[in-house]
């Protein structure tokens, strides 16, 4: 358990010092206000999942994710968490793993299918094959999290609450707090949060 504690530090220390960014400042993908476009990526389960599958959907919650990261593995269960709160709601959680599998073989489609059989997802976990989606949207980190409306439009950008590497010490929930201010018809506040977590995986 000391083990696997100091190595989750390490890992964390050493992305940490990699750089976090505000989605802001990075010039390129979606900002608040746009209207973020579909996309079609193969699920786990062999289906491709898009977000107009959803009929009458009350929003999405669109986590671009990975097996690897530490600090992924910090938060799904927070992120199973959010779907068996919302999707009753009609907010449906859809993870995409964007990184590059020749550069992390752990982030390979079949290891995707190994790590959400472990942990029994109950979200679509997609695979941006040809990393395609992510720019599109100017993700930059796993976890990083863009929050739709039903009209897909942007209202939140960022990280999941203030602590992604020890639930038990968080404090706001911006997430949740950004989905609640949005069915009262107002908008999140914050806006944007800076996601904390590992660089997406590219080719050189």
């Amino acid at each position: 358990m000391k083990n696997t504690t100091l190595s989750f530090i390490l890992f964390s220390i050493m992305f940490l010092f990699a750089g976090i960014q505000l989605h802001a400042s990075d010039g390129g993908g979606l900002k608040i206000g746009d209207v973020a476009p579909d996309f079609s990526l193969k699920n786990i389960d062999g289906n491709y999942v898009s977000m107009s599958d959803y009929e009458d959907a009350a929003g999405f919650i669109i986590i671009f994710s990975c097996n690897h990261c530490p600090f992924v593995v910090a938060v799904e269960d927070r992120m199973i968490a959010l779907h068996e709160r919302y999707a009753p709601m009609g907010w449906h959680l859809i993870a995409i793993n964007p990184n590059d599998p020749t550069v992390v073989p752990d982030d390979s489609f079949e290891k995707m299918i190994e790590r959400a059989q472990e942990k029994n997802f109950p979200f679509p976990y997609v695979k941006d094959v040809g990393q395609k989606v992510f720019p599109q949207y100017g993700a930059t980190r796993t976890p990083h999290v863009f929050l739709l409306d039903s009209d897909k439009v942007v209202r939140y950008i960022g990280a999941i609450d203030d602590n992604t590497r020890d639930e038990s010490a968080v404090q706001e929930k911006w997430l949740e707090n950004a989905i609640a201010r949005i069915m009262r018809g107002m908008d999140p506040d914050p806006l944007e949060t800076r996601a904390i977590g590992c660089t997406i995986k590219v080719q050189e």
